[in-house]
C-alpha cells in the first residue's frame, strides 16, 4: 500500500469511526485532518491556516446574514400571516390543513430557508390545529416535517450558499433561480401525496375558494414576502451582491419585526440574535475545519481516484446519477447537511460533471438529498424537531412519513435526470 492510500485511509477511516462513535461533527473533520497531515508529515501549522482561508471568502459573509434574517422574520409574527395566506389559496382542498401546511413550508421557507426553523415554527401551529380539526397526529408530523425541506430549496437558503463556495465559480444567484422550480415541484409531490391520504382518510375540506378573501391575505402578507424579492430581485438583476443582499435583507427583517407586524420586542430582537450567534459558531467551525479537510483531500487527489473508481463500476451516466443519489442519501442519514456539502462536492461533484451534470443542477440534487437526510434516523434532525413539536415516538413518525419518502425520491430522480427542471429559470433570467 502507497504512502498516499495510508494517509487517504486514515483520513476517511478515522472520519467514519468517530462519526459512528457520534463525535461532533466539527470534532470528527479536525481531529482525522491532523490524523492525516502527521500521517503526511506535513507541518500542523499549515491547519489553522487552512482554517483560516477556508471562512475568508466575502460571498460566505452571506451566510450569517441569511441565518439572522431567518431568526428574526421566523421570530416576528411571520408564521401567522403565511399560513392565513396558504389557507385562503389551497386551504378549500380535501385535507385542506395538509395542504396548507405544505404552501405555507414554501412561503415560510422563502424566509427562513432552514427546515428546522420551519418545522418548529410552523409545527408548533399547524400539527395541534390538524389534529383538532380530526387529522391523525402522526401524518400531521409526516406532513410538516417533509414539506419543511422545500425551504431548503427555495431561495434565500445559505445552504446554497456554502455549496456555491464550496462548489467554486457557481452563481448564487442563479442557484437561487435553481431552486424554484424544484421547490414547487417538492410541493406539487407531497400535495398529490396528501391529498390520496386525505381521500382515503376522509379528512375534512376547507371553506369553499373566496378570490377576495386571498387578495386580502396577500396584501397581509405583502412586507414577509417582500424580503425574498429583495433578495431574489436584487441579486439576479445584478444590483447587488448575495452579501449585500443578505445584510440589507436582515435590516428589512429587523424594521418589519418590530415595527411593522411587531411580533418582536427589543429584548426579543436580542435574544434572537444570542440564538445566531449559536448557530453561527456550530456552521463556521464547520465551514473552517472542512477546508482543511478538503486540503488533504485535494493533495491525497482522492476526488480523481473517487471519480475513477465510481466511473470503473459502471460507464452508464444512468447508474452514476443513481449512485450520486444513493452516496448522498447514505451520508444524510448518518451526518448533517452543512459537513456534507462541504466533504462531498469536491469529490461528488467532478464525477457528477463528467456525465454532463450542470453545477448548479448537481447543487439541487445534493439539497434535495440531504433534505431527505434530515428525516431519516439515526441523525435526522428535523425528524427530532417534529417528533418533540407533536409529542410522538420517532418510529411512529417514520412510519407515517414513508408515502412522503416516496414522493420525494421521486422528485429526486425528477430533477436527476430533467435538467430543464433546474436550469430553465436561471438560463431565461441570463443568471447562467
Amino acid at each position: 500500500m502507497t504512502p498516499e492510500s495510508i494517509s487517504t485511509l486514515i483520513l476517511l477511516g478515522s472520519f467514519l469511526v468517530m462519526i459512528a462513535l457520534r463525535f461532533p461533527i466539527a470534532y470528527a473533520v479536525g481531529i482525522s485532518t491532523v490524523l492525516c497531515m502527521l500521517s503526511m508529515g506535513q507541518s500542523l501549522v499549515t491547519l489553522p491556516q487552512q482554517m483560516v482561508k477556508g471562512v475568508w471568502s466575502f460571498s460566505l459573509m452571506a451566510v450569517p446574514f441569511f441565518i439572522t434574517m431567518g431568526v428574526l422574520m421566523g421570530s416576528g409574527g411571520i408564521s401567522n400571516k403565511l399560513i392565513d395566506l396558504a389557507n385562503s389559496l389551497v386551504g378549500w382542498m380535501r385535507g385542506g390543513l395538509a395542504m396548507v401546511n405544505i404552501v405555507a413550508s414554501y412561503f415560510f421557507g422563502g424566509i427562513s430557508g432552514s427546515a428546522a426553523a420551519d418545522t418548529a415554527s410552523l409545527g408548533s401551529i399547524l400539527i395541534p390545529m390538524m389534529v383538532e380539526e380530526g387529522y391523525d397526529v402522526d401524518f400531521s408530523t409526516a406532513v410538516t416535517i417533509t414539506s419543511s425541506c422545500e425551504g431548503l430549496l427555495v431561495p434565500p437558503s445559505h445552504n446554497m450558499v456554502i455549496y456555491a463556495t464550496t462548489a467554486g465559480g457557481v452563481s448564487v444567484g442563479a442557484l437561487f433561480m435553481a431552486g424554484y422550480l424544484p421547490g414547487a415541484l417538492l410541493a406539487l409531490s407531497l400535495m398529490i401525496g396528501s391529498y390520496i391520504i386525505s381521500v382515503k382518510r376522509n379528512y375534512p375540506k376547507g371553506e369553499k375558494f373566496s378570490f377576495s378573501f386571498f387578495v386580502k391575505e396577500l396584501i397581509r402578507s405583502f412586507w414577509a414576502l417582500a424580503a425574498v424579492l429583495i433578495v431574489v430581485i436584487g441579486v439576479v438583476g445584478g444590483v447587488f451582491t448575495a452579501t449585500e443582499s443578505a445584510a440589507i435583507a436582515v435590516i428589512y427583517s429587523l424594521l418589519v419585526s418590530v415595527f411593522v407586524y411587531k411580533g418582536l420586542n427589543w429584548k426579543g430582537v436580542w435574544k434572537a440574535l444570542d440564538n445566531c450567534i449559536e448557530t453561527l459558531s456550530i456552521v463556521l467551525i464547520l465551514i473552517a475545519m472542512s477546508a482543511a479537510f478538503g486540503n488533504c483531500l485535494t493533495l491525497l487527489h482522492v476526488p480523481a481516484r473517487a471519480a475513477k473508481l465510481i466511473t470503473s463500476i459502471s460507464s452508464s451516466p444512468v447508474v452514476i446519477i443513481l449512485m450520486l443519489n444513493l452516496i448522498l442519501l447514505v451520508l444524510g442519514m448518518i451526518m448533517d447537511m452543512a459537513p456534507i456539502i462541504l466533504i462531498a462536492t469536491p469529490i461528488l461533484l467532478p464525477v457528477a460533471q463528467s456525465v454532463g451534470i450542470h453545477p448548479i443542477q448537481f447543487g439541487i440534487m445534493m439539497v434535495l438529498n440531504c433534505g431527505i437526510g434530515l428525516l431519516t434516523p439515526p441523525v435526522g434532525s428535523v425528524l427530532f424537531i417534529g417528533s418533540a413539536v407533536a409529542k410522538r415516538p420517532m418510529e411512529k413518525v417514520v412510519r407515517a412519513t414513508m408515502p412522503f419518502y416516496l414522493c420525494m425520491i421521486v422528485t429526486l430522480l425528477l430533477i436527476s435526470f430533467i435538467p430543464a427542471i433546474s436550469l430553465w429559470l436561471p438560463q431565461i433570467t441570463g443568471s447562467i
